[in-house]
């Protein structure tokens, strides 16, 4: 079972909430992912005069944990913000840390993370933090007090799956007790496998199931390729061979003359 901050998680799966078509959409395709932990961004619902309090009620009425987000913010003070701001409305010191750096990829500015994530573990927040797949940025936000890193495999919303994986297998090699989540670029069902099958402990979607034709059906999908792609992972799987290998054995086979 996936373990995060000392809680157990029944699902490998986090699911987001934004973007999906309706409430009754989002809360079917939750129930069909059989997720245990879904992302709220408390800027984006609260923004433009949104309803935000009827939001975070269904939100509650779902029965899964929350994992609020300081998704949009393009600073320190503006993240430790938003991120206490999050813990009031939730009641939880959970918190997804973004800080984004650049408009254009939505990559991460991982200077002003390092020292977002180290104000707020510092004061009592259990921070996951959208990062890159670069191994010293790991490595000084497991120093800031991060206990969870969740690197892209490729930019937010593209869809594009994993882009690099001999630094997303270099991650995992190099951090193998850290709970490693990816987050942000995964497009289809096989993308989550491929990641899994590498190792890591769980994989957040939101773009790829709120934006499918029938998001509840792709979330169904997801689960079942991460659980797939774990399975895999932990029964050992083939390495590529440069030669033909049969597997019919020829020892003691006939021989006609």
């Amino acid at each position: 079972m996936l373990e995060l901050y000392g809680t157990e998680i029944p699902s490998r799966l986090l699911l987001g909430t934004a973007r999906y078509p309706s409430p009754a959409m989002l809360a079917e395709s939750v129930k069909r992912s059989q997720t245990g932990i879904v992302t709220v961004s408390l800027r984006r619902e609260t923004a433009g005069g949104r309803n935000g309090g009827a939001f975070f009620e269904m939100i509650r009425e779902l029965g899964v944990r929350v994992l609020p987000n300081t998704a949009g913010c393009h600073g320190v003070s503006e993240a430790v913000l938003t991120a206490k701001m999050a813990r009031e409305v939730f009641r939880t010191n959970w918190i997804k840390l973004e800080v984004i750096g650049n408009h254009d990829t939505l990559q991460p500015d991982v200077f002003a993370l390092v020292e977002a994530a180290r104000i707020l573990s510092d004061e009592g927040f259990e921070v996951f933090p959208y990062t890159t797949d670069d191994l010293i940025v790991a490595e000084r936000l497991l120093d800031a007090g991060c206990q969870v890193l969740m690197p892209w495999c490729a930019p937010i919303g593209t869809a594009a799956g994993p882009l690099n994986l001999s630094a997303l297998r270099s991650m995992r090699a190099h951090f193998p007790d850290v709970p490693l989540i990816v987050d942000a670029g995964i497009g289809r069902p096989s993308h989550a496998a491929i990641v899994m099958e590498l190792g890591f402990d769980a994989v957040l979607l939101n773009t790829a199931v709120a934006g499918a034709g029938d998001p509840a059906a792709m979330a169904e999908a997801f689960a079942k390729a991460i659980d797939a792609g774990r399975q895999a992972f932990g029964a050992g799987m083939l390495e590529p061979r440069d030669m033909a290998v049969p597997s019919t054995p020829v020892i003691g086979k006939a021989v006609f003359s």
